[in-house]
């Protein structure tokens, strides 16, 4: 768990190598986060985004990414990601939301990053429970250690989501670790056991 760290701040000020955006699906900027970070990056980002390939009006679908330069951000890139609207798709909103995570964390590694940093995704007017998507989140990023991410969240209650999901995984960890270093212990006790038995025959 070292690679994930949590901050209450603004994301638009990090200093990574790669800022996540949760943006709507047409990556046209929006409210929140998504606003924020255009707002900062100026119109060389928005630019960007009209260069990518629209279906139907959609540039980005819900659970996957789209990577762009990040304007006048401190970054290198910007990746764009649509989290699921909770209440409208709540039976593939949880599989969403970890496609969401994945396909930037994916995108991070194959520009060769090492910092990112991403929001709380969905957990704003898209209504995602923060306590369940904190616990998706760090499953999903504790599994790029390879990668520093950084989390800027806003509001205590956010925050607080977070700490908890970062910690009741640290503390899983550290169990399932002590459980098999108890058998190895035991394997190693049992092997010694064997030879004194046959020494004593």
């Amino acid at each position: 768990m070292e690679n994930i760290k949590i901050i209450r701040g603004d994301i638009t000020t990090a200093k990574v190598d790669a800022i996540v955006n949760a943006a709507n699906e047409t990556l046209m900027g929006g409210g929140g986060v998504d606003g924020a970070i255009h707002s900062k990056a100026g119109y060389k980002l928005l630019e960007e985004c009209e260069k990518i390939d629209v279906i139907n009006g959609v540039r980005c679908p819900f659970g996957e990414a789209r990577i762009t330069g990040a304007g006048n951000l401190d970054a290198k890139y910007v990746i764009h990601t649509v989290g699921p609207i909770y209440f409208e798709m709540k039976e593939k909103a949880d599989e969403l939301l970890k496609n969401a995570y994945k396909n930037s964390l994916d995108l991070a590694r194959e520009k060769e990053c090492k910092s990112i940093a991403i929001p709380a995704i969905s957990c704003g007017v898209y209504g995602f429970p923060i306590a369940k998507a904190a616990k998706i989140a760090v499953d999903v990023c504790k599994l790029y250690d390879d990668l520093e991410v950084i989390f800027y969240l806003h509001g205590e209650r956010t925050y607080n989501a977070w700490q908890r999901a970062i910690n009741e995984k640290t503390i899983k960890n550290d169990d399932e670790t002590n459980k098999k270093n108890t058998s190895i212990g035991k394997k190693i006790k049992k092997f010694f056991s064997n030879i004194l038995n046959k020494e004593q025959i």
